[in-house]
């Protein structure tokens, strides 16, 4: 497992993003990292690169999805959720309760053969918008009948172009999740969307707050976070045990999106609790089931896990 801290070595979740330029011995090189200043807009959730390669892009908090353009031009508008998005009221905004009109993307995720943008807005639900950006379209917003109350997280498979999202919670919004864990609501779900068929599929049901997902390099499995829980399950998607979930990791901290690079490996940002523990352990270990590691001392916020849960 590799240990990433608290400095800047990735696009951080502040109103700058940031990135490293080298690693050195599994830590982010502090001094080496670029800036990318977000002027008039706070939150940035996530990011992804376009087909082409372009960005980053950007979702904020006032709903809109942004690109860098390079330093001359900065940060330009990509995409709003809705037409019915009042630009007075919603550009700039970080007021939670402005959120249902001018929406909360949280999961961005480039098709990279049709170069469309898919979004998981945590109150318009499942969108896509064209490789030129614009009025997002609205793909889905239910599954089963039951309303996505808190879209989340997703990835796409690059073969068939199906989507792989999470929906948090179905009682409890975005400004509530809060509420969500305090009460210990287990109603997250993770779902496919067949862009062929237009059908939702529920794959897993009663996760507490469902959050980040990823594909397997094969696309044989899916990862999904369970936040609440600390947890990180496993969904087959192919081969012997498909259809069948388990386990995956069980960790210190609460975990947040998951990403995965060329090599196979994931990348999963951990939050909450941003302290050192009075007594951190001195070498990895179980207790419980839980996965015991010095790193909390170091103030970690991701792993970095292969795809046999080697750390």
């Amino acid at each position: 497992m590799k240990f990433l801290e608290s400095g800047p070595l990735f696009w951080s979740l502040s109103t700058v993003l940031l990135v490293a330029s080298s690693f050195v011995g599994g830590y982010a090189d502090t001094q080496k990292n670029y800036e990318l200043a977000l002027s008039s807009v706070t939150g940035p959730e996530t990011i992804a690169f376009d087909c082409h390669g372009e960005g980053p892009y950007a979702s904020v908090s006032d709903g809109r999805i942004l690109k860098w353009q390079g330093s001359q031009l900065g940060w330009t508008e990509f995409a709003i959720p809705t037409f019915y998005r009042p630009r007075n009221l919603c550009d700039g905004s970080s007021n939670p309760n402005w959120e249902p009109i001018c929406g909360r993307p949280l999961g961005i995720k480039f098709n990279t053969k049709t170069c469309e943008l898919y979004i998981a807005d945590a109150y318009f639900g499942l969108l896509k918008v064209g490789p030129n950006g614009g009025v997002a379209q609205h793909l889905a917003t239910s599954a089963e009948g039951i309303p996505f109350r808190l879209t989340n997280a997703l990835d796409i498979d690059p073969q068939t172009g199906v989507v792989y999202f999470s929906d948090t919670s179905i009682f409890f919004p975005r400004r509530a999740w809060r509420e969500s864990i305090r009460l210990g609501d287990k109603t997250g779900r993770l779902m496919r969307y067949d862009p062929i068929t237009k059908i939702v599929t529920v794959l897993m049901r009663g996760l507490a707050f469902a959050n980040g997902v990823a594909l397997s390099k094969d696309s044989s499995f899916i990862l999904v976070a369970e936040s609440a829980t600390n947890q990180v399950h496993r969904f087959w998607l192919r081969g012997p045990r498909a259809q069948t979930s388990e386990l995956f990791l069980h960790l210190e901290r609460s975990p947040d999106n998951i990403n995965r690079n060329e090599k196979g490996e994931f990348w999963i940002a951990v939050g909450s609790g941003r302290q050192t523990p009075q007594n951190p352990p001195q070498q990895r270990g179980t207790l419980e089931g839980q996965v015991v590691d010095p790193w909390l001392s170091r103030d970690a916020v991701g792993i970095r896990v292969d795809e046999k849960e080697r750390w």
